[in-house]
């Protein structure tokens, strides 16, 4: 292609999988929406590398991996999808990887990666083991580079190894995005932001925390990315309070022990032991729930597929929105969501495990589908046809295993503890109760459902911000984004090593001003405190665009030129925190101009589509990938009525002309 003024020009800030994945839905769609006659010239804007991104970078601990199966990674469209442009489908992570054995076609363009240790682990990757994250990089990788492949010969896209620190320009005229690097911006006819997850400035607690901790010579580490933490200040054998016992505790709780030399033994009963190198610090752990996230499942169903979406799918959410009331997700929503959440349960437990119901599947399907989630007549119904209590789905046992109870002393809530995650090990490495894999579907099914319910404006601003924000959103992490089985055996070795101890729910973090130590309480082990000299927070930072420590938004909130989703009504109002967008193809709301800007689109994590997910589970309908099929859609048809009035800068790395 000619260095000429191109005939349009886009520029997306961020190249992490949500860039790569609207990319792939450019190519897919643009034989349909693009001339083919004409110029598009792509300008990715991302200091690290295009694929994979900030999160999913080459360049982190080994020790660190995926919560999902290799054979439950693809960022390609398939059968299930309903988006407008055409189905293109491709590998999961695990088809990809099964070439570098030769258990699978070589998959172009291949180029083996450069790092040994990756390259031994997709030769040996087997479909249901929890790969690595350098390993999910390299796929995104090849992702991107045949998302490259794909493009019409029309189209360029060039890499600028940089940040984006602003964007400006009228709402009928180009855009300029401003670069760390360069003094001159880069000209675009429409710029979509995909900058994925976003770090925060720490709020008023974590920094009274922060302080407390630089006046007595302390550590304290606030939300953030593990695999960006510095822990190296943490000394040998110090105590240490840990509030978190999701995915970001798992990877602190790596990075502390095997990642300062200690190793993991299996003894001949299958028992996993610790050896310490002396060098761990003592974790003393607690959180809301106090127990960790149930661990991810490592079977496939066994029966046949449940249908879903059952009982909340768009005819539900349509009927719900078409009342034209107020909605409360727990009391209006949460039985149609439990409803289809059970019927995956039940539909793999009747037809994989049938000699452990009563009743015929189409009896009990029929009285199923008639009655209410919370009625006495379906309690009465799972009674008789599901004889024992441990096949049949509990919420609220799920939910808050340790609710009501307490323990006398540390040392007995500890070995309850365990007893627990024994157990659930146990139950989620047994295809035995394959059900929960099928509660599990369904539960993704809901998720793809309620942007729309969201989008409606139906649900009350004290609904979304406890319920959806954040009842919902924990008890949906803490079912469906544990960690693999292993990661649980680990950590009961180490408790049983002493390196780990459990502090209980609702723990409370307070400070000690007469010892200069952070102290933990619980009223799991009622009267029992815990003193420790340092303090992590264990979580991703909450979306905040107050405190974003993104500079192009930051300056945008300033200028008033984005919009914070508020939702509100005569008695409370809630500031979610993220960007407000259109929910069908991500234009981002601009309060100056009373709406969509024409010519600004935002996707993924800090918005309030609360699209989180850029891959996804196959055949599962994901909603990021009906999102970047929109936007993509949406981008061509803009760029295809624009002026092209962009430039191709000098001094940047074409990757594909």
């Amino acid at each position: 292609m000619n260095d000429v003024t191109p005939a349009a020009v886009l520029v997306v800030v961020g190249a992490g999988p949500r860039a790569t994945g609207l990319l792939e839905r450019i190519a897919a769609n643009a034989y349909e929406l693009w001339d083919g006659t004409r110029e598009l010239a792509v300008h990715l804007v991302d200091p690290h590398p295009p694929g994979p991104g900030r999160i999913w970078r080459d360049e982190q601990s080994p020790l660190l991996r995926m919560n999902s199966m290799a054979e439950d990674v693809t960022m390609f469209t398939d059968e299930s999808s309903t988006v407008d442009g055409p189905v293109r489908p491709g590998p999961s992570l695990a088809e990809w990887a099964a070439q570098f054995s030769g258990r699978g076609p070589r998959r172009e363009p291949f180029t083996e990666p450069a790092d040994p240790g990756v390259l031994a682990e997709l030769r040996t990757l087997r479909a249901t083991d929890f790969p690595t994250r350098r390993a999910q990089s390299a796929y995104l990788d090849w992702v991107f580079r045949r998302v490259l492949d794909e493009l019409p010969p029309t189209v360029t896209v060039t890499w600028h190894r940089t940040t984006a620190t602003a964007v400006t320009g009228p709402e009928d005229g180009p855009q300029e995005v401003h670069l760390a690097d360069r003094a001159a911006p880069l000209t675009a006819d429409l710029v979509v932001l995909a900058q994925g997850h976003l770090g925060s400035l720490p709020d008023t607690r974590h920094r009274a925390h922060a302080a407390f901790a630089r006046r007595h010579g302390r550590f304290h580490l606030p939300p953030q990315f593990t695999a960006d933490a510095d822990l190296s200040a943490l000394r040998p054998g110090e105590q240490v309070i840990v509030r978190g016992l999701g995915l970001a505790f798992i990877d602190v709780m790596a990075l502390l022990t095997e990642g300062r030399g200690g190793t993991f033994r299996t003894a001949p009963d299958g028992t996993l032991t610790y050896l310490p190198s002396g060098r761990e610090p003592v974790l003393h752990v607690g959180s809301r729930r106090g127990v960790p996230y149930h661990s991810k499942t490592r079977y496939r169903l066994q029966g046949p597929r449940p249908p879903l979406p059952r009982h909340f799918g768009p005819e539900a959410v349509d009927a719900l929105v078409a009342e034209g009331r107020p909605l409360d997700l727990r009391r209006d929503v949460w039985p149609l969501m439990a409803k289809e959440i059970g019927f995956g349960h039940y539909h793999e437990l009747f037809h994989a495990h049938p000699e452990r119901t009563a009743l015929p599947w189409p009896e009990f399907e029929a009285a199923y589908d008639r009655l209410g989630w919370y009625s006495a007549e379906t309690a009465a119904l799972v009674a008789t046809a599901v004889p024992d209590p441990a096949d049949r789905l509990d919420f609220e046992a799920l939910d808050r295993p340790l609710a009501g109870r307490t323990f006398p002393e540390p040392g007995a809530f500890q070995d309850h503890l365990r007893a627990h995650m024994t157990e659930d090990v146990a139950r989620r490495e047994n295809q035995e109760f394959s059900a929960d894999l099928g509660a599990f579907l369904a539960l993704l099914s809901v998720y793809g459902q309620l942007p729309r319910l969201v989008a409606s404006g139906r649900l009350t601003a004290r609904t979304v911000a406890e319920d959806l924000d954040g009842w919902w959103r924990g008890f949906f992490s803490f079912l469906a984004s544990g960690p693999p089985g292993f990661r649980l055996r680990q950590l009961l070795a180490l408790s049983r090593a002493g390196v780990v101890r459990f502090l209980g729910a609702d723990v409370r973090i307070g400070t000690d001003g007469t010892t200069g130590t952070f102290t933990a309480t619980s009223g799991t082990v009622p009267g029992h405190t815990t003193h420790a000299t340092a303090l992590i927070e264990a979580y991703l930072p909450e979306p905040s665009l107050e405190r974003t420590e993104d500079l192009l938004l930051g300056g945008l909130r300033r200028e008033g030129a984005l919009a914070e989703e508020v939702i509100a009504d005569s008695t409370y109002t809630h500031r979610s925190g993220l960007l407000t967008v259109t929910p069908a193809d991500g234009r981002l709301i601009d309060p100056s101009l009373g709406g969509p800007h024409p010519r600004r689109i935002a996707l993924g994590a800090p918005t309030n589509s609360r699209g989180i997910a850029a891959f996804a589970r196959p055949r599962t309908n994901a909603p990021a990938f009906r999102q970047n099929d929109s936007s993509a859609r949406t981008v061509l048809r803009a760029l295809r009525e624009s002026v092209g009035r962009g430039e191709r800068p000098a001094g940047t790395r074409v990757l594909r002309q």
